[in-house]
């Protein structure tokens, strides 16, 4: 009997264990590197950022009866304006660089929302090792309810797109394949992509796959892969490329290249507006 007793508990630890590991390799995107000390030695820790401060924070309800928050920048006649964009942060949290950008992308694309989601619940890191630390406890159910808590907020008629980077750059990817047939396009800056076919199959928009050639984690052959994966399930993708290495599109950050930068926000702009506006 005892000896019964003890497969069973150990046939259930091992279950538990099982489910564990499942829920952190939904959950992994970036934070499988979080132990890796050159890809922390990579994201240099972030200067200053200058957010104008022309948007505001907000609350709305979220899937899981909380609630979550986001930076917005509203058109005066929001009514009208169908078109919103989620920027969705790197794995430092909802800083003012991600304000900036918000503010930068709202300004260029003209008649569209801006929304930045916070995805961490209010905390922000400026060392690497809370940002490891905040990357890595993602509860990736809590994020899909405040991702999707933000698509109700927009509201049922809203088209959406999304940008992110790193960290925000699978999110950016998952949040347009949450958003269904509501999505209109996706930018994803050296992000993980997902990998199964299931789980691309309700992507209902292009992507735009920013890809620094020197990265060491998100390299060509992630990219490549997952060129070959969209294109084998009959998705659009486009791949833009630079002489760069990780986060290289981060102004507040002396790892910044600013012309490679450059190239990459106007190549990301023109994609945004082709398919947010045809």
């Amino acid at each position: 009997m005892l000896k019964k007793l003890l497969m069973v508990l150990a046939l259930a630890t091992a279950f538990t264990a099982c489910q564990n590991d499942t829920n952190k390799k939904e959950g992994e995107d970036m934070s499988q590197f979080v132990e890796d000390e050159e890809f922390k030695n990579a994201h240099e820790e972030p200067g200053e950022a200058n957010s104008n401060g022309s948007g505001q924070m907000i609350e709305f309800a979220t899937a899981d009866g909380e609630t979550g928050s986001a930076y917005v920048l509203m058109q005066p006649d929001s009514i009208s304006s169908k078109d919103y964009l989620f920027v969705i942060h790197e794995w430092w949290g909802l800083n003012d660089h991600i304000k900036q950008e918000a503010e930068r992308l709202f300004d260029e694309l003209g008649n569209v929302n801006v929304m930045a989601l916070d995805l961490y619940d209010g905390k922000v890191a400026t060392t690497r090792d809370d940002a490891g630390k905040f990357m890595e406890g993602v509860n990736e159910d809590r994020v899909k309810a405040i991702i999707q808590g933000a698509i109700d907020k927009a509201g049922t008629d809203a088209e959406i797109s999304t940008i992110g980077w790193c960290f925000g750059g699978g999110w950016s990817l998952k949040t347009t394949i949450m958003a269904g047939s509501q999505a209109e396009a996706c930018v994803m800056y050296y992000g993980m992509p997902v990998q199964e076919a299931e789980a691309l199959a309700p992507l209902d928009a292009p992507v735009l796959f920013v890809l620094a050639r020197n990265d060491e984690w998100i390299t060509p052959q992630v990219a490549k892969d997952f060129k070959t994966l969209m294109t084998e399930n009959k998705k659009v993708m486009q791949l833009v490329s630079y002489d760069a290495d990780h986060a290289f599109a981060n102004p507040s950050q002396p790892s910044y290249k600013e012309a490679q930068a450059l190239a990459a926000n106007k190549a990301s702009l023109q994609f945004l507006k082709d398919f947010m506006f045809n």
